[in-house]
């Protein structure tokens, strides 16, 4: 039995076969030296499409099982039925197809004893493509057999590679459109392409370069970059002209149209927002079939449709986020409160998650729910809500009630955002050692999303004019944050907020009232 990187060898080395220039690959398979000589010089000096013959001979079926996996991209084999035993050819036939998984080589059987293997019942079982006695096979009648087996290898051999091809597309477009965000869709896309290029070239190992230029009225900036381009990520483009700056992409940023050359590819695609996108990479193997500009054109559609699918997801996002905000924003206001206090609760929470080891996806998740985490307080008069002076027992009653009503709220629906929302408005006000609202739960038992916020929320009041309170000093903060470590707050999340006090202070100072 063969191993499945022989199978792979065979399918790539069956494309190397059908390429401009590599000679058609023919093997002899007989146990009469007189035949091999026979037929090499009946098909001397043949060709089609321009690629000569070369021979491969072998005399045994043994031979034959050996040579067929040295030579995958065989594109005939003349084998002939009785060797060592008289079966041997269709052992080879059937070794060829079910054991190595070799569908595209043509098999002829040549025999001079017909009788002993019928040949109806050969064809259909062994999968043989042709049958012949060997005193049929002249010199004109082998020729036309060879160019009608030639021909059918050629034209599976394209249908291989076009299966491969688009296999290839698609799981890179899949790649790209798995991408949520601009910052990754660049580099997602340079990627995918070098992938295309190494599949094509057959050279997995095969180093390119490549440039991710984003264009819009007033700026070009490189967005990613492979191999020498490394060192332009994250900067402006060179001017025009410049050494930096290949040729092929001024022609590209210049035309706005695709440009591909014997080394080189550079695709201008324009999104929905009117940003136009350029990819460029260095390090083809060679003229481009129009296969393979197909495919990359292709591709190119796929990215434009990814690139689309992106904007408009931003765009929901954004819509949402504002009207988060400004749900946030209208309580506060309700209550008398900073208006930004929601955002800056929103920034700082964010960071928290970051630094606590969550993902850039669920940071965003706290960071566009945290607004959410008063929004009961729309429940709780504004005899209650507005107090100047300390609220009776009662009336605290009330007023820690808003935690509940908040999840009440959000928690039927749907969205990821507002149920983040649900459980952030219910476990804010918990406290690490117990004694908090509305549950009494202690450590663990309180969500992570009520955690981050309940330190980001108490931090940013504290610091904030309330119509019971002054705004404190940032020292009395910070010790009354390291007094309640392990108390109010998860220790890790205190010891979080004060190694990043300074990054802390600037989102205060970005977003102050």
């Amino acid at each position: 039995m063969t191993s499945q990187n022989e199978r792979i060898r065979f399918s790539e080395e069956t494309e190397i076969a059908g390429e401009t220039g590599h000679p058609w690959k023919i093997m002899l398979v007989d146990d009469e030296p007189a035949i091999h000589d026979v037929t090499r010089l009946a098909l001397s000096g043949f060709s089609f499409e321009d690629r000569p013959l070369e021979f491969v001979s072998v005399h045994s079926g043994r031979e034959a099982r050996q040579a067929i996996l040295e030579h995958p991209d065989t594109a005939l084999i003349l084998l002939d039925v009785v060797m060592e035993s008289e079966t041997a050819g269709l052992e080879v036939a059937q070794f060829i197809r079910e054991d190595v998984g070799n569908s595209a080589v043509r098999i002829v059987l040549r025999t001079g004893q017909p009788g002993q293997a019928p040949e109806r019942d050969v064809i259909a079982r062994y999968d043989i493509n042709d049958y012949k006695e060997k005193t049929e096979l002249t010199s004109r009648k082998l020729s036309t057999l060879i160019y009608a087996s030639l021909r059918s290898y050629r034209d599976i051999v394209a249908l291989e590679r076009s299966k491969r091809g688009l296999e290839a597309v698609i799981e890179a477009s899949a790649k790209i459109f798995e991408v949520k965000s601009r910052e990754q869709f660049s580099k997602s896309v340079l990627e995918q392409l070098s992938y295309l290029i190494q599949e094509q070239c057959r050279e997995p190992q095969r180093k390119t370069d490549g440039l991710a230029i984003v264009q819009t009225e007033d700026t070009r900036d490189v967005a990613a970059a492979l191999g020498r381009f490394t060192p332009l990520s994250g900067e402006a483009l060179p001017r025009i002209g410049s050494p930096e700056v290949p040729s092929e992409v001024a022609n590209a940023l210049q035309d706005g149209e695709s440009q591909v050359s014997e080394d080189s590819y550079a695709s201008c695609i324009t999104c929905r927002d009117g940003e136009r996108w350029m990819f460029y990479l260095k390090g083809l193997c060679g003229e481009q079939s129009e296969l393979e500009k197909s495919l990359l054109g292709l591709f190119e559609r796929n990215v434009a449709i990814a690139c689309e699918n992106i904007d408009l997801l931003q765009e929901v996002e954004q819509t949402q986020s504002e009207m988060v905000y400004i749900l946030g924003e209208t309580i506060e206001t309700r209550s008398n409160e900073t208006g930004h206090h929601v955002k800056r609760v929103a920034e700082i929470s964010r960071l928290l998650a970051l630094e606590y080891g969550l993902s850039e996806e669920e940071a965003d998740l706290i960071q566009h729910a945290s607004p959410l985490h008063d929004i009961g307080k729309i429940g709780i008069p504004d005899a209650i809500l507005n107090k100047p002076g300390p609220l009776t027992p009662e009336e605290w009653d009330t007023m820690k009630n808003h935690t509940l009503l908040g999840y009440d709220m959000l928690k039927s629906s749907s969205r990821k955002v507002l149920q983040a929302g649900a459980i952030i408005a219910r476990d804010h006000h918990e406290k690490w050692a117990g004694g908090g609202y509305p549950a009494n739960k202690h450590g663990t038992d309180i969500h992570l999303y009520g955690r981050i916020t309940a330190v980001a929320d108490v931090f940013d009041a504290l610091g904030s004019e309330r119509s019971y309170k002054h705004a404190w000093a940032l020292e009395d903060i910070l010790a009354l944050m390291r007094e309640e470590r392990g108390r109010h707050f998860e220790p890790r999340l205190v010891d979080i907020l004060l190694a990043n006090i300074d990054e802390v202070i600037r989102i205060r100072r970005q977003n102050e009232d």
